[in-house]
């Protein structure tokens, strides 16, 4: 049975991908900062006990070590790193310049998902599928930049694309894939009720390119309908 670990699973595209992967036969270990307040994912795990709930804060380096040593026997064939933070969307205009909050939309979005690869990187190894996927964003694409504002979503994003593009590269002889995939725009408490895509579309739609992930693509940075997008 092949393992996932989803960061950010307690809502939306996170809670999407447990459900599509515990009903495809897979073993998730599924995490979020407050499980006790994760009802739909509760609800998830009473129905299938392949799937576990891990407290995990991806800003916390010790959340994140303590939750690799629990899962040091487990082989992890896909680490989904979908934890992620969009604060400008709720903010009044005067807001945007508000520093504290764009540093902590960095240590979510982008160094809370390095964070994590790196700690499950052993896990990763001992597995067949040997994949990690980040959800990005296509506003992380500087060359597709044509209005202002979402300075902080935006930026932590591109830092996200960045990093993952060189991590990859690091990766590769290892034989340990690196996926960068936007999701589009989907209809959660993120995306808003207009989104052109349920979670559920999105999902069938990312798992496919995880589905047809070859060493080859490792550091692209795709649509979730596999169209290439410009860095």
């Amino acid at each position: 049975m092949p393992t996932v670990l989803i960061t950010g699973s307690n809502r939306g595209l996170g809670l999407e991908w447990c459900r599509q992967y515990v009903e495809a036969g897979w073993r998730v270990l599924a995490t979020c900062r407050f499980p006790a307040e994760a009802k739909a994912l509760q609800q998830l795990r009473n129905e299938n006990n392949a799937l576990t709930l891990h407290r995990l804060d991806v800003t916390n380096h010790d959340q994140i070590h303590t939750l690799a040593q629990e899962l040091a026997d487990h082989p992890i064939d896909l680490l989904i790193n979908n934890a992620g933070v969009y604060f400008e969307k709720y903010v009044r205009p005067d807001q945007t310049t508000d520093y504290e909050a764009w540093s902590h939309t960095f240590s979510v979005n982008s160094i809370g998902a390095m964070r994590v690869s790196r700690a499950f990187l052993d896990h990763l190894r001992r597995s067949q599928k040997r994949l990690i996927v980040a959800i990005t964003s296509h506003m992380g694409s500087i060359a597709e930049i044509e209005n202002p504002g979402s300075y902080f979503y935006r930026s932590s994003k591109a830092a996200l694309n960045a990093a993952m593009k060189g991590f990859s590269l690091e990766l590769k002889p290892l034989q340990i894939g690196v996926l960068l995939l936007h999701p589009g725009w989907v209809r959660t408490q993120m995306g808003g009720p207009d989104g052109l895509l349920s979670p559920q579309e999105s999902v069938e739609n990312m798992r496919n390119r995880v589905d047809t992930f070859t060493l080859a693509d490792s550091g692209r940075f795709l649509r979730y309908d596999g169209h290439e997008i410009p860095w």
